[in-house]
Formats: C-alpha cells, sequence, structure tokens
C-alpha cells in the first residue's frame, strides 16, 4: 500500500438545507469509520480553520492513486470537497521505517 497526504477542503453550498448537511456529515462520520478499518484512512487532522470552513488533512492508504481516487469519491462530502493529494515516498532517515 502506497500513502497519501490529502487536504481536503469542504464548502458547502449556499442555501443547501440545514437537515441534508447534518445528514450527510453523519453519513461522512460512518464511512469514514468504515475507511478506517479497512486500512484506507490511517490518521485524520483539523488544522485551524477560517470561519465556515471545514478543513481536514489525512494520511491515507490505498494501491495506487486510482485505488484512492475511488476511496475519495467514496465519501459522502466529496461532492463538496476540493481535495489535494500528494503521493508520499519514504524517507531514508525516517525513524519509523523498518
Amino acid at each position: 500500500m502506497r500513502e497519501f497526504l490529502v487536504d481536503m477542503r469542504t464548502t458547502v453550498p449556499p442555501g443547501t438545507p440545514d437537515e441534508e448537511v447534518a445528514a450527510t456529515r453523519r453519513r461522512e462520520a460512518a464511512h469514514t469509520g468504515e475507511l478506517a478499518a479497512q486500512g484506507h484512512i490511517l490518521r485524520l487532522w483539523k488544522p485551524p480553520e477560517a470561519p465556515g470552513e471545514w478543513h481536514t488533512i489525512g494520511l491515507f492508504a490505498a494501491a495506487d492513486e486510482g485505488e484512492l481516487q475511488a476511496v475519495l469519491e467514496s465519501m459522502p462530502l466529496h461532492v463538496w470537497m476540493a481535495v489535494t493529494v500528494t503521493p508520499l515516498k519514504a524517507h531514508p532517515s525516517d525513524p519509523g521505517r523498518g
């Protein structure tokens, strides 16, 4: 499995009903747990956010970029996300290697 740093910024379109937002967030939370159990989501962080902004940075694992794309597209909030993916390689001095 390869690792990817994924920066996700979620913007809910104006006028989206609060009930739809809440339901989508509940589905997202449940699906995130499923993806973690499958080994696709390794870590998630919440960096400082501006008012009204949802920003998450995650460490994901997938066989390749195609599988990662499918994982990201399976996330309920994906329709409202701007996503930046950085493929990662092990650093030779990484203390976590080996």
